[in-house]
């Protein structure tokens, strides 16, 4: 009886599990299908690798599925060059879809009907397209809805006051359509982001809403119960809006004359003090340009360092040069940057040897341990590794002797200024340069028993070799160097948040790090930059901020867009980046991993030897991670 009931429910729990299965496949055919209708009805300039044949989840471009791959929960195609209505009966079945931007596109017709199928729906973009007439007269049935951005199209009619409805809705742009009409009151405190510009809205602003700025207001007429508006947190309030004195003032002629001697010699004073502050930092800083500064040694050393072999040149073997430290010092120097462990020179001996020697600061590690440093970091032979050729340590002084890489760094590639010396930098330079540096780091981070960590991973300290891939340099040095000092303006960007808590670098941030690299290589902006405003962004936080609404295209570096056929590879290498940069450091990948995952979005031909024989077929690795999390980040 027991062994009978047991079969029993076997076979119940078998057939539940299989008609679920069979449900999941049924549904992610349904979306399937009704995508390939949608394409197949709505004609684009651009390609879709669309097809009957391909998995939709994994490989479609655009396409998001939820984390069992039953569903799409999310749809991104701007920029298509989507032209005409949206086909009746296609997106609408799509009724798991959280996420659907369609924005930049030249769609035409009114807003679809069918969208009221999409019960889910959480972020709707259709900004920048030609769609027409009135808006949804019943928004409530997206009650989940989050951001809407219906912006640059063609909407006439009023604005529902359904909107109210919408508790969840964070940001609400209907700029630059027909809408016409009063503004509803709108009751939404989770409310952040508002733009009603460029409408023919009339009547008075709602109280509700009188705490957004005024310009998210302009180009209609309106009028505001309160005679002072919130005032834009860009634009100074006009003059009529600033306090007057009750009781008008002039200025004589003495006190004008008084005024102005002030003002000039106040002007005198501030260059006298800024001449004398530019000479005393060339005073107290001769090592940035001419000789290589001596060593500050006491005179006996001096006199007897070439016979004392405990303050002498160290070559590793393998090493050709011939040249001591009489020689470097006698060299002639330029500086070539300042960075978080010290200064880089370019030295150029008698012979016409070129090195570049570091001279570190702030070392804490006392001469034993910094030369078993230097051993392990000397003895890496790697293409995508600069070597280190010789230390010198001692009390005051402890130098590091490198090649001279002639094609320089990615940090100046990027950010240096256009001309003779520098040009905007290729597609295919930037997938060289991120996989060399990527091979670099994976290769750092096996030596010392798997545990030698980079430490200071960023642009500046990725130089490019003859075969034009990126090589990273400055490593193992955080091992030796006191607690991590607070970096130098840009260099703070690199630092992930548990190293910018703890002082202390290990691979996870040395991943993270490089996530930062990739983020500069597809948007050209440095990790932290200022903008427009003079405010100071960084570039992490930048980008999780578009990309929390969006995949866009904004993300990347305008002097990217002219080249075609790249779109799937742009967001493959932003999908590793932003892997690389999570929060967590145990949820970042290895560096081999990020290597085999460069190496999946486009085979490069090269002798540039491949870390991995065997490539897979080329699709996005992280793919089912990104699906696991339906937010717009993805």
């Amino acid at each position: 009886m027991m062994g009978g009931a047991l079969c029993i429910l076997s076979s119940v729990l078998l057939l539940v599990v299989g008609a679920g299965v069979l449900r999941a496949n049924a549904d992610l055919a349904g979306d399937k299908q009704a995508l390939l209708d949608f394409a197949d009805n709505l004609p684009h300039s651009r390609f879709l690798n669309w097809t009957e044949s391909s998995p939709v989840c994994s490989n479609w471009l655009g396409v998001t599925c939820d984390k069992d791959g039953s569903r799409v929960i999310a749809l991104r195609l701007p920029g298509v060059g989507f032209h005409g209505p949206i086909p009746a009966n296609t997106l609408g079945r799509l009724s798991d879809l959280q996420i659907l931007s369609l924005r930049s596109n030249a769609i035409t017709g009114s807003f679809p009907s069918d969208f009221a199928n999409l019960k889910n729906l959480s972020y709707l973009y259709l900004q920048s397209n030609k769609f027409s007439g009135p808006l949804p007269w019943d928004f409530s049935v997206w009650k989940n809805l989050t951001i809407l951005n219906l912006s640059n199209n063609a909407f006439n009619g009023s604005i529902p006051s359904s909107l109210a409805t919408l508790t969840q809705l964070d940001g609400l742009n209907l700029a630059s359509n027909l809408l016409s009409g009063e503004i509803p009151d709108l009751q939404l405190p989770q409310l952040q982001l508002l733009n009603l510009s460029n409408n023919n809205l009339h009547g008075s602003v709602p109280k509700s809403l009188e705490r957004f700025p005024s310009s998210v207001f302009a180009g209609n007429d309106l009028s505001f119960q309160n005679s002072t508006p919130h005032p834009s947190p860009f634009i100074s309030p006009p003059c009529d809006l600033q306090p007057r004195s009750k009781t008008p003032r002039m200025l004589n002629g003495m006190a004008l004359l008084a005024i102005v001697i002030a003002g000039c010699l106040l002007a005198l004073a501030s260059v006298g003090i800024l001449i004398f502050i530019r000479r005393s930092k060339r005073k107290g800083e001769e090592m940035f340009s001419g000789k290589l500064p001596k060593m500050r040694m006491s005179p006996e050393k001096a006199i007897s360092r070439s016979q004392d072999a405990n303050n002498r040149l160290v070559f590793f073997e393998g090493c050709n040069y011939a040249f001591d430290l009489e020689d470097l010092l006698r060299a002639s120097a330029e500086v070539l940057g300042k960075g978080t462990f010290g200064i880089s020179y370019k030295a150029i001996l008698e012979d016409a040897v070129t090195v570049v020697v570091k001279r570190l600061k702030e070392v804490s590690a006392g001469k034993r341990e910094f030369e078993q440093q230097m051993e392990i970091v000397g003895g890496i032979r790697h293409e995508n590794v600069v070597e280190l050729k010789a230390y010198y340590y001692s009390k005051d002084e402890k130098l590091m002797v490198y090649d001279y890489y002639s094609q320089g760094s990615l940090s100046t590639l990027l950010h240096g200024k256009l001309g003779e010396d520098r040009t905007p930098l290729d597609w295919d330079s930037r997938m060289r340069i991120a996989l060399g540096a990527a091979r670099g780091i994976a290769r750092v981070h096996l030596e010392n028993n798997g545990r030698l960590v980079h430490g200071n991973v960023k642009s500046s300290n990725i130089l490019i070799n003859p075969q034009q891939y990126g090589c990273v340099s400055d490593l193992g040095l955080a091992a030796v160097m006191s607690s991590l000092a607070p970096p130098i303006s840009r260099a703070a960007g690199y630092r992930a948040p548990e190293v910018t808590d703890t002082r202390k670098a290990g691979q996870p941030s040395d991943v993270y790090s490089f996530g930062v690299v990739l983020l500069e290589l597809l948007t050209g902006k440095s990790p932290v930059h200022a903008t427009g405003y003079g405010e100071m962004v960084h570039l992490v936080r930048w980008v999780h901020s578009v990309v929390r609404e969006e995949w866009t295209a904004e993300v990347f570096d305008v002097e990217l867009m002219r080249y075609p056929n790249i779109e799937e590879e742009l967001v493959e290498m932003l999908q590793i980046a932003m892997a690389c940069v999570v929060r967590m450091p145990d949820q970042r990948p290895k560096m081999a991993d990020v290597v085999k995952m460069i190496e999946n979005v486009r085979c490069l031909e090269t002798n540039n030897r491949p870390s991995s024989e065997n490539r897979s077929e080329r699709s996005s690795p992280l793919q089912p991670a990104v699906r696991s999390s339906p937010t717009p980040s993805q």
